[in-house]
């Protein structure tokens, strides 16, 4: 299977050294798994996309730093691209910036969380089982970064799993599309040097207890495993 890796972001470049950028980020992901994956990467972020939608057998979506209500080109042009892969009947697993641009491209709304920062290590509890979720978790751990959330969801969506700060966590839209808020691919160690990065913008309190969360241990593996799961 190929996945197409839509790249949407860049890891800001003084972590680059020390964490790599996105898409090397998502490849690891999946190492562990005994699987036959290939992997192209396009930067959607400028304008890069594959020449048919049929050029990979599934799709996955980098976060980003942006909004998808940010009145950017390369953002307003990935929208159509996400409508289209819906259309199309392509699979796409979004996360973050991607789960919540499919539900705003498919005409839900997504707003800046009252609640504010998301960030460390955020547990949500699994609300109905799909046949392509292996174990017998109840809830699920990954780091999160976030400002903005999903508020109102499209026609056809499932939720998979909620949590009072996030109650669209993870999410279904027909038989398809998978988004999650979290991020299995980011480690604890870089979602603390992104924490520590953003102290300028993220109140005080908010990344002291961020950080204090990152002793809690975190389910990406099962949450890949998922994912490889659904793609097939």
């Amino acid at each position: 299977m190929r996945i197409g890796i839509l790249q949407c972001d860049d890891v800001t470049e003084a972590l680059q050294a020390k964490h790599g950028n996105y898409p090397m980020m998502f490849t690891r992901l999946f190492e562990h798994l005994d699987t036959e994956l290939a992997f192209s990467v396009y930067r959607v972020i400028d304008g890069n996309y594959p020449n048919s939608v049929d050029e990979c057998d599934a799709y996955i979506t980098t976060g980003s730093r942006y909004g998808v209500n940010d009145d950017e080109a390369w953002v307003i042009q990935f929208k159509h691209f996400i409508a289209k892969l819906y259309a199309c009947k392509k699979k796409l697993i979004g996360i973050c910036f991607g789960h919540q641009m499919m539900v705003k491209a498919l005409g839900g709304e997504v707003i800046k969380s009252p609640k504010g920062w998301g960030v460390g290590v955020t547990t949500s509890m699994i609300t109905q089982r799909k046949s392509w979720m292996d174990g017998a978790a109840e809830a699920i751990s990954l780091v999160v970064s976030h400002q903005d959330q999903v508020s109102k969801l499209p026609e056809d969506t499932e939720i998979i799993a909620a949590s009072d700060f996030c109650p669209f966590y993870m999410i279904q839209i027909n038989d398809h599309f998978l988004g999650v808020q979290g991020h299995p691919e980011f480690s604890k160690r870089y979602s603390e040097d992104l924490m520590n990065a953003r102290r300028d913008r993220i109140p005080h309190q908010r990344v002291e207890i961020g950080i204090e969360s990152l002793s809690l241990p975190v389910d990406d593996k099962l949450v890949t495993r998922w994912f490889v799961n659904f793609l097939y």
